[in-house]
């Protein structure tokens, strides 16, 4: 959070520098707080706001909710496109449904049947015509009989082996592949569920909440702004002159109205082009109001506010 311009901070530095205790080089600076901003994916009408402003939220809490009425139903129908691919998959790695294939053996136990009374028909029909009791033509039909009974136990045979049989290979891939897709569309279902409800990504103090319940909000615009409890840092500006003297990783010791005892900074950042600060004349008599912008990680900030100005000092 910018609380002052840069342009002013820029300023006090250049005027600050030397002005340390024993004469030691200071500058100032202010704190700037590293925001987290929480949003949604996808863009509705806010249900639920379950955090107020000031209040501590650790990781994972609840802050607002998306309507998810259509999420829901989508998710009901994934699931149930689940169901039908596993059955079909099912179905055809089993061969048949039991039922229909009892209805198969049923039909050839009376085919088998039949075939043996034709069979006893044929036989007698030939003793008979040898002792000239009926004659060829009743032989013929009775062997005919005989014939057909014969087809039909072959026929159902073939249907019964063919139920009783899984699916074709190239039939079962593409069984499989429907049950992946269609699970996959349930993983995308539930994930669009689970993200109309939006948690706390880290722990910190709600700084700032942008929506009222019954708002809508757009996708990836922000709804709540989080303050992480320990991610503070100084901003401040460094004198051409100092450039060198500064380097990334030094640490600075740091006071301010009400800072805690042992409060320091570690430079984290460091601008590697100047800028000027006001009035911008680029000449050579300008050159000393050159400075670079200054970035440095606080520790042990307890109690500290973003905007706060403070005081840098080099440890020695």
């Amino acid at each position: 959070m910018n609380s002052l311009p840069e342009w002013i901070i820029g300023i006090l530095s250049f005027f600050a520098t030397g002005l340390g205790d024993g004469g030691a080089t200071a500058y100032n600076g202010y704190v700037e707080a590293e925001y987290v901003y929480t949003s949604s994916a996808a863009p509705g009408r806010i249900v639920m706001i379950d955090v107020v402003e000031g209040t501590t939220v650790s990781a994972g809490d609840a802050l607002f909710k998306i309507d998810d009425t259509h999420q829901i139903t989508g998710l009901r129908a994934a699931e149930a496109q689940v169901e039908v691919a596993q059955a079909n998959l099912e179905n055809l790695q089993t061969g048949g449904r039991s039922a229909e294939i009892d209805v198969i053996r049923a039909s050839l136990d009376q085919a088998l049947a039949d075939q043996g009374l034709a069979q006893s028909n044929l036989e007698r029909s030939r003793r008979l015509l040898a002792s000239g009791n009926i004659s060829q033509a009743r032989v013929d039909a009775d062997s005919a009989a005989v014939q057909s009974a014969n087809a039909r136990v072959a026929q159902l045979q073939a249907q019964l082996q063919v139920a009783e049989l899984p699916a074709r290979s190239a039939q079962q891939i593409g069984a499989e592949a429907a049950v992946e897709a269609a699970q996959a569309q349930l993983d995308d279902a539930r994930s669009a569920l689970a993200d109309r409800m939006i948690t706390a990504p880290i722990s910190g103090i709600i700084d700032k909440v942008f929506y009222d319940q019954g708002e809508v909000a757009g996708a990836g615009v922000p709804v709540v702004s989080i303050l992480p409890p320990d991610d503070l840092k100084a901003l401040f500006f460094v004198p051409e002159s100092d450039r060198t003297k500064v380097q990334i990783g030094a640490i600075f010791d740091v006071t301010c109205s009400g800072c805690p005892n042992g409060l320091f900074a570690r430079v984290t950042r460091l601008a590697s082009t100047p800028q000027f600060t006001p009035p911008i004349i680029y000449s050579r008599e300008e050159v000393s109001r050159l400075v670079f912008r200054a970035e440095a990680r606080l520790v042990n900030a307890h109690g500290v506010l973003p905007g706060q100005p403070i005081v840098l000092t080099p440890r020695q």
